[in-house]
């Protein structure tokens, strides 16, 4: 092993010995009441509500592109009716 792996090695033992709180989040490191958890609870919420409307948005979308070729196709059944009528 060579001297930049080995230091790579010895630096994240370091930082996984040193901090431990530092990888739980307010909830699981037990305050769960704090402001810093309701706020993430809250920023947690803002981001499903985000994903939500942009699901909408493109489903929005392309049911209005299968309602407007469903149109334009029958637009086009019913010219070519009416020419042929004539």
């Amino acid at each position: 092993m060579n001297a930049a792996k080995k230091t790579i090695l010895l630096v994240a033992l370091i930082a996984l010995a040193v901090a431990p709180s530092a990888f739980a989040c307010a909830t699981c490191y037990g305050a769960s009441d704090s402001p810093l958890a309701q706020g993430m609870n809250w920023g947690i919420m803002v981001l499903l509500g985000f994903i939500g409307i942009v699901l909408v948005a493109v489903s929005s979308f392309f049911f209005y592109i299968v309602r407007r070729a469903s149109a334009m196709e029958a637009a086009t059944v019913h010219n070519n009716l009416t020419q042929t009528k004539q």
